[in-house]
């Protein structure tokens, strides 16, 4: 299988290598606010899927081989709490007020999957529900003043500093990460 990662995701790209997948990163610009997160569970995966199919369209525009084998793996994570989507931090003043709104509570983790090759296409969903601890907001400020929210759905990255304060989750780790990889590894099997 000719693997392309669609995505251009540092964590996703760990995830995969780490796993011992061969892979080359291609992406493709596409259009995320056409795309309605109304419905987390589908939005998410029609964001994944419109990523993959944005950089098969791309590859094949620049003559580049497409075989049977080759799979476009899309995909996209939201954090979701009490039906609100927060993507990534606009600025620092944004990732305090959505790190205060997660202080304390249960949000879902959703990260939608596409694996899109010439003959298929194939997207899926995972759920993982984390759970916060109530966070003061010097604690909050704290967190902020490190730069790591910055460009992660939800302001905060549970693989780094992030991870305390979260108290625990229900679900697949990977998931929260960005990718949850043994779900795409099993996918990925049963196309190949």
């Amino acid at each position: 299988m000719k693997l392309i990662l669609a995505s251009g995701s540092p964590r996703r790209r760990e995830i995969l290598t780490e796993r011992g997948l061969s892979f080359t990163v291609f992406t493709a610009e596409f259009d995320e606010g056409t795309v309605s997160l109304k419905h987390p569970a589908e939005g998410v995966q029609a964001l994944a899927r419109g990523k993959a199919a944005a950089a098969l369209e791309r590859w094949a525009g620049e003559d580049r081989p497409i075989t049977p084998d080759t799979v476009f793996l899309g995909a996209d994570t939201i954090v979701v709490e009490n039906d609100v989507a927060m993507g990534k931090p606009a600025d620092e003043a944004d990732a305090f007020s959505t790190l205060k709104r997660l202080s304390g509570k249960a949000h879902q983790v959703y990260t939608g999957v596409a694996l899109v090759g010439p003959e298929c296409t194939e997207t899926f969903v995972v759920k993982t529900d984390v759970y916060f601890k109530t966070l003061s907001d010097d604690e909050i400020k704290a967190y902020i003043a490190t730069g790591e929210p910055m460009d992660k759905a939800g302001s905060y990255g549970i693989q780094g500093k992030g991870g305390a304060l979260v108290d625990h989750i229900d679900g697949d780790y990977w998931n929260v990460v960005g990718l949850p990889a043994d779900e795409t590894l099993n996918r990925l099997a049963k196309m190949s």
